[in-house]
């Protein structure tokens, strides 16, 4: 997708002219008449999104008027590649380094498209941003392929993004950056005792498998990052009807969030010592899968009542959450596509997030609005957690109630993280239901760019 940016020096280059609705008479004032007069005959009133082409005496192109949101930065520019001639672009604007370089991520990331099943042969047209801030080119560029990946990886269906695919995109991602890939697959997670993870994935055909990679300096602190990657999720036995499962190949993208997440860590060279973990498995139906009623004993010895099957993802994270913690990471952070009661309260253009850290709950805060990734804490209400007690178990792994669901799985997963370690937990819908500047429906990453943010500050660039 990095078609969508063209570096050369020697480009035919259009500029495009960013306008508030405030500041289009200002403009054209400093303008020929015949501008005006063109920009008045078009109805042009530099509504947020709109495009007009400026034709110049010769009827070339060589201007494009766009209207922008002068609260949006990273979506100035998101949604206007698609309304616009093929071409070569550049900004032409007074904005500030931050402004310039947000709005070309947001042009990048607006430039997306998931075409690896389309046979037509229709050519898209060309068209792509040049002269990107010098400073910050780089990150312009990794972000952008960052977050396609995580668009991809949720995009592809369960067919092709099975467990061993999964595994795959992230040797290949150790591969790219010098990391380190292992993974433990089918019934030797019984041996190295992740026995929760084996237990949602062993119904399926495709063996569950938890896949790791190590990156940086030991000496370095240490950050682990811990992914959800349930490829598809039937919701086993307590089986989800047809318009619940329809999506369900979305279930995957905690882990595409921390690989996406991880590929950015890796590509500034942050000096920190990086350990990603994901659970894959496919939450199936046969005679071997695992049942309601039925007692798991996790890695970390605590016993789990299976009250239903379709709460499988907190029992793959639970094992991942007990291991990390066992090497006391600086900081530990999860994300997954954990419950809908997160959809219910935030809806699903937010991300729900817990921790158990005021200053991470600041930093994500912060840096979810000033990345306009938002993010939204929600309470780790102790009292609720007499809704996981079970009579025969240590705890069960839903709630007892309708209420708080999102809030109870979060408690679930605390129980697996000791006193004292620092951890965020991110609930989030990694899909766009609408398109939006920037953000077609589709996968998405949601979270990332803040938590990224917040890490990077905390370490510094490279």
């Amino acid at each position: 997708m990095l078609d969508c940016f063209d570096t050369r020096s020697d480009a035919d280059l259009i500029a495009l002219v960013p306008v508030e609705g405030d500041t289009l008479e200002p403009w054209l004032a400093d303008q020929p008449a015949r501008i005006g007069n063109w920009v008045r005959a078009s109805r042009f009133e530099g509504r947020t999104g709109s495009v007009l082409p400026l034709p110049d005496e010769d009827g070339k192109v060589r201007r494009v008027l766009v209207g922008v949101d002068s609260q949006s930065s990273t979506w100035a520019i998101g949604n206007v590649s698609s309304r616009l001639g093929e071409g070569t672009y550049h900004l032409a604007c007074d904005w500030p380094l931050e402004r310039l370089t947000r709005a070309a991520i947001g042009w990048g990331l607006g430039s997306y498209r998931f075409e690896r099943y389309k046979t037509s042969e229709r050519p898209r047209p060309r068209l792509s941003l040049a002269q990107l801030p010098a400073a910050d080119a780089d990150a312009v560029m990794r972000m952008v392929t960052a977050i396609g990946r995580v668009r991809d990886l949720i995009n592809t269906p369960a067919q092709d993004m099975m467990p061993q695919h999964l595994a795959e995109a992230a040797r290949e991602l150790a591969h790219r950056h010098g990391a380190v890939f292992s993974e433990i697959v089918g019934e030797d997670l019984l041996t190295q005792n992740y026995p929760c993870i084996h237990a949602v994935g062993r119904a399926s055909t495709h063996p569950p498998r938890l896949i790791e990679l190590r990156w940086g300096d030991p000496a370095h602190p240490r950050v682990t990052l811990v992914g959800k990657g349930v490829c598809f999720d039937s919701g086993g036995l307590d089986i989800k009807p047809a318009s619940g499962m329809r999506l369900m190949k979305k279930d995957m993208g905690g882990a595409a969030h921390v690989l996406g997440l991880a590929d950015l860590i890796m590509g500034a060279g942050l000096p920190v010592c990086l350990r990603v973990m994901v659970g894959a498995v496919e939450n199936a139906i046969s005679g071997d899968a695992f049942r309601p009623g039925d007692v798991l004993r996790s890695r970390k010895g605590l016993t789990i009542e299976i009250d239903n099957t379709d709460a499988e993802g907190r029992l793959v994270l639970c094992d991942m959450l007990a291991d990390a913690a066992e090497e006391s990471p600086e900081v530990l952070l999860d994300f997954a596509t954990l419950t809908g009661a997160a959809r219910v309260a935030v809806g699903t253009e937010i991300g729900a997030f817990f921790t158990n850290d005021e200053t991470l709950a600041e930093g994500i805060g912060r840096y979810g609005e000033a990345e306009e990734d938002p993010c939204w804490r929600l309470p780790l209400h102790a009292p609720y957690r007499s809704q996981l007690d079970s009579r025969i178990a240590d705890l069960t792994n839903t709630g007892s109630g309708p209420y708080a669901g999102a809030i109870t799985a979060a408690l679930f997963l605390q129980a697996f993280v000791p006193d004292g370690q620092v951890w965020g937990h991110f609930d989030i819908m990694a899909w766009n239901n609408r398109n939006r500047p920037g953000r077609p429906k589709g996968g998405e990453a949601l979270g990332v760019r803040a938590a990224f943010a917040w890490l990077e500050d905390r370490y510094g660039k490279r």
